[in-house]
């Protein structure tokens, strides 16, 4: 559309572009700026250096496809953008561009070359890696892909709960239920923490919040020792199907809405405290302070991780709780801190962030009649990791909620987008005529050499499950349309467990690449 409404000629302030940008920017910092700072502990360094090995090959392909069908900066910066489907490197570029000692008519048709090659090659960048990731790779890995992730599911202790991780439920969380204790298991007495204890065994946790007694009392926070007897009703909380499946293992379901009157809360939690790192969801599973909560799903970064006993949460994370409100209280005060909704921003953090950020990209190394520099947005978006990862281990300030990093996101990437399109207007249509067709077929390569290599390097080199090699080359090109194909063909969320670093690194040296591909086409 900017391409379209700029046949009008429309001049556009290109302060208006700066800004958007930069925005745009720190908030892609600020989103993988936790999994990029803790991805580089000993445990991440094989993911990181798979996902440089992509990165610094998606620049070497694109450097050589420009070399072979002459392309100059313009053209080579676009293509980088378009193919690797890495929309940032536009402004990159374009401030790199201007950085170089030449004329200004000749900077402004580099610049106005950069979107109509990232046009030419977005569309297969996008359709192309994710058709190649999902449909020819697994096969290249594996002869049987599905049971290979179910395979490795077990091999990370399985789904904390025993369900089939492909199917959706129409209730996904925590349930309370009432319970009558009149299985043979009651024919003597038995404590709380038994009948909790048995019932970890079974499958998810399910807690006893509440009893009434023979004598009609009600119990609330039953203590680990109390006792239930025969006939005594319980409130149980956890997962519906472990509560209702095997009615022998308690009793059968009993209506008693008196008994049922508390309150439950749902919370998100972003995990901050040090006692947490590497500690797995297995051990949470019998961890005392989460007595009472349910966990429901975690997020790293933009994509879910599968709830599977031996994967470790990392801060960072934000994991999503249920439970009676006192319980949830606890257990996120044991995790972090609690995310509960906002619409207030911190933008003291944010102004800040961007202001340094662009200090130290005005910061400028001089070798020979070389000048080299990150550039205004190069600084902003080192700045957003920084900040970003700052906030991950001192929630209590610096707050962007995710509403508000998703706008300065989206908000801020198209606005910049449509201005470099209207920009660009007048002389895209030329463009494309003159290097349309060899942009495509490079692009084609682009896209498709460093996911090919990259396939056999996981195989080979490497030696990761399949399902993490898939996870892995879509994070390492940033294609979250790719994870989400990867993962209907695999039936799991494993690939999101290697997804998440790699996009952290990949994200960051992709935009960095913008930079680099000035210096060495001009």
């Amino acid at each position: 559309m900017g391409v379209l409404i700029g046949q009008l000629g429309l001049d556009i302030n290109p302060i208006v572009k700066s800004t958007f940008f930069l925005i745009f920017l720190f908030a892609v910092g600020y989103s993988v700026g936790p999994q990029f700072i803790h991805s580089l502990k000993k445990e991440g360094l094989p993911q990181i250096a798979f996902a440089a090995i992509i990165c610094v090959l998606c620049l070497g392909v694109t450097w050589a496809a420009a070399v072979i069908a002459k392309f100059d900066v313009g053209n080579a910066a676009g293509l980088l953008a378009g193919a690797n489907t890495i929309s940032a490197v536009i402004g990159v570029a374009t401030d790199s561009i201007n950085r170089l000692p030449i004329d200004a008519a000749q900077k402004q048709t580099y610049i106005n070359e950069i979107p109509v090659a990232y046009a030419v090659t977005y569309i297969f960048g996008t359709a192309g890696t994710a058709w190649f990731l999902s449909v020819l790779a697994p096969k290249i890995l594996s002869k049987n892909i599905i049971q290979e992730s179910k395979e490795y599911e077990q091999k990370l202790g399985g789904a904390i709960a025993d369900d089939d991780p492909t199917m959706e439920y129409a209730y996904d969380g925590t349930t309370f239920r009432v319970i009558q204790a009149n299985s043979s298991m009651f024919d003597t007495p038995k404590k709380v923490s038994e009948v909790e204890n048995f019932l970890v065994t079974k499958g998810w946790p399910v807690y006893i919040e509440r009893i009434r007694n023979g004598k009609n009392d009600i119990i609330n926070e039953p203590s680990p020792d109390q006792l239930i007897n025969k006939g005594d009703k319980l409130v149980l909380n956890g997962p519906i199907d472990t509560i209702l499946n095997d009615e022998s293992l308690i009793g059968p379901e009993v209506a008693d809405l008196d008994l049922l009157d508390l309150r439950a809360e749902a919370l998100t939690v972003m995990v901050s405290n040090k006692h947490m790192d590497n500690q797995t969801l297995g051990k949470l599973k019998t961890d005392k302070n989460r007595h009472g909560v349910i966990i429901r799903k975690i997020h790293r970064g933009n994509a879910e991780v599968p709830l599977l006993n031996d994967v470790q949460i990392q801060r960072g994370d934000l994991v999503e709780i249920e439970g009676r409100k006192a319980d949830v209280d606890r257990f996120a005060k044991y995790l972090g801190y609690a995310e509960r909704p906002t619409n207030v921003t911190d933008l003291l953090y944010v102004g800040l962030g961007i202001f340094l950020g662009g200090l130290l990209g005005a910061l400028t190394l001089r070798i020979g009649n070389v000048s080299l520099s990150l550039s205004t947005s190069g600084g902003v978006l080192i700045s957003g990791i920084l900040f970003g990862w700052l906030r991950s281990t001192h929630p209590t300030f610096g707050a962007v909620p995710q509403s508000a990093v998703w706008l300065m996101n989206n908000l801020g990437l198209n606005m910049f987008i449509a201005v470099v399109g209207i920009t660009a207007g007048p002389n895209f249509i030329a463009g494309l005529k003159a290097s349309g067709l060899s942009l495509f077929i490079a692009g084609v390569a682009v896209s498709l050499i460093p996911m090919i290599i990259g396939v056999y390097l996981g195989k080979y080199l490497f030696k990761f499950h399949p399902a993490i090699t898939l996870g892995a080359c879509a994070g390492s090109r940033v294609t979250t349309a790719a994870l989400g194909a990867i993962q209907d063909t695999t039936q799991s969320k494993v690939p999101a467990l290697s997804y998440t670093t790699t996009y952290a690194v990949g994200n960051t040296l992709l935009i960095i690449w913008g930079v680099v591909i000035v210096l060495l086409m001009g």
